[in-house]
């Protein structure tokens, strides 16, 4: 089991930057690839980055490429996500995720979920 507590939500302004922290429970943490998805309302949960157990491979959805940097410290049990030049339709609540199957993060069917934090960009 593994647990997932996601912080560093809250809202900014257009061209502003955030950075999110999800902290997992359990000593098996860096056994597990993680990953980031968002969702808007009346929009479906997307997949925004994904990173290795490792932190060798990273990918990312091309909304956010170029903007967002998805990071882990395994000591710390915890995995990030810098967010930088944010726009307004980065606005949604920003889930964590983790899978024992790195291909699988980039999927709902993802084995475990946060319970989400809130991002908001003003315009």
């Amino acid at each position: 089991q593994v647990q997932l507590v996601e912080s560093g939500g809250g809202l900014v302004q257009a061209g502003g930057s955030l950075r999110l922290s999800c902290a997992a429970s359990g000593r098996t943490f860096s056994s597990y690839a993680m990953g980031w998805f968002r969702q808007s309302p009346g929009k479906e949960r997307e997949f925004v980055a994904t990173i290795s157990w490792s932190g060798s491979r990273t990918y990312y959805a091309d909304s956010v490429k170029g903007r967002f940097t998805i990071s882990r410290d395994n000591a710390k049990n915890t995995v990030y996500l810098q967010m930088n030049s944010l726009k307004p339709e980065d606005t949604a609540v920003y889930y964590c995720a983790a899978d024992l199957d790195y291909g699988n993060t980039r999927h709902i069917s993802v084995d475990y979920w946060g319970q989400g934090t809130q991002v908001t960009v003003s315009s």
